[in-house]
């Protein structure tokens, strides 16, 4: 069963930065875990640098932004986590090498940050210090556009749905999945999505192809989780993955989407691209294993 003594999240001192936190006291509660708000100071940038400062008018105002940055991170979301166990930490660096960094060296067991999404189109927005912790980090990470809309009295955890492609990282995805339902009480359901070329939505041009497929999936996915997930409903449905998998989602009521990344590290990253859209148009948070 996964653990989740020591969940870390990132904060810029932004209210988009309130949901998650919201979301990580609300599966702290449950699982008795230590909470680390970490605020990242990025380096002074380059027209700062260059100015003609003397050594101690530099440190300064480095000193200054420290301090500044200190009583911020000190004061920030000190009602919405009150009860909670709490560390606040504050290092420099870039911020999504540092994040990673930081939740490598302090062995967290999840990360759950906004995705950080601007303006009107936001839901298609995925920000490059999430997309980077995304590709980078070892632990599972939680985020999605809807989080911060969330009030912390109506945070529950029913449904925990599962999405697998059957890949490699399927196992881990379904291990995470389950431990975590348990470990909640949370029904869950197990979704698969057949890609097909669709007439209309929902609907497959090959249908009896799609069918003959659907059969040998589903008893790949028994096979899967006949030991770790025996009780869990499985979902077989056809059309474009992302679609699917969101539009289940929400017919499911989740609270949760559990979907796994690749093993592949590199300039191609963990991150496939399905879970881009994935994380984008889910109507749930969706936590990446």
């Amino acid at each position: 069963m996964p653990t989740l003594a020591k969940i870390l999240v990132p904060v810029d001192f932004s209210e988009r930065c309130l949901g998650a936190a919201r979301y990580a006291k609300a599966l702290a509660a449950r699982f008795q875990s230590e909470i680390t708000l970490l605020h990242v100071l990025e380096p002074m940038r380059y027209e700062f640098s260059t100015l003609e400062f003397g050594g101690t008018v530099m440190n300064d105002l480095l000193a200054n932004r420290t301090e500044q940055a200190r009583r911020q991170l000190d004061a920030f979301l000190t009602r919405e986590l009150a009860g909670a166990q709490v560390r606040r930490v504050l290092a420099d660096g870039a911020p999504a090498e540092t994040i990673v960094r930081y939740a490598q060296s302090g062995r967290a067991d999840a990360i759950a940050m906004p995705t950080h999404g601007y303006g009107p189109f936001r839901r298609f927005i995925l920000g490059s210090v999430t997309a980077k912790v995304l590709h980078d980090a070892d632990c599972p990470v939680l985020t999605g556009v809807h989080m911060e809309q969330a009030a912390a009295e109506t945070i529950a955890f029913r449904t925990v749905m599962c999405a697998l492609d059957l890949g490699p990282q399927s196992r881990r995805a379904l291990e995470w999945a389950a431990g975590v339902a348990a470990a909640l009480g949370a029904r869950l359901a197990l979704l698969h999505a057949v890609p097909c070329v669709e007439v209309r939505p929902g609907e497959c041009f090959d249908r009896e192809a799609t069918e003959r497929l659907a059969r040998e999936v589903r008893d790949k996915l028994e096979e899967l989780a006949e030991n770790l997930a025996p009780d869990a409903e499985i979902i077989i449905d056809g059309g474009d993955p992302p679609k699917v998998v969101c539009r289940n989602a929400e017919r499911a009521q989740a609270d949760l989407l559990v979907i796994g990344r690749g093993s592949a590290a590199g300039i191609f990253g963990r991150l496939r691209t399905n879970a881009y859209a994935i994380i984008r148009q889910s109507p749930c948070p969706v936590v990446s294993v």
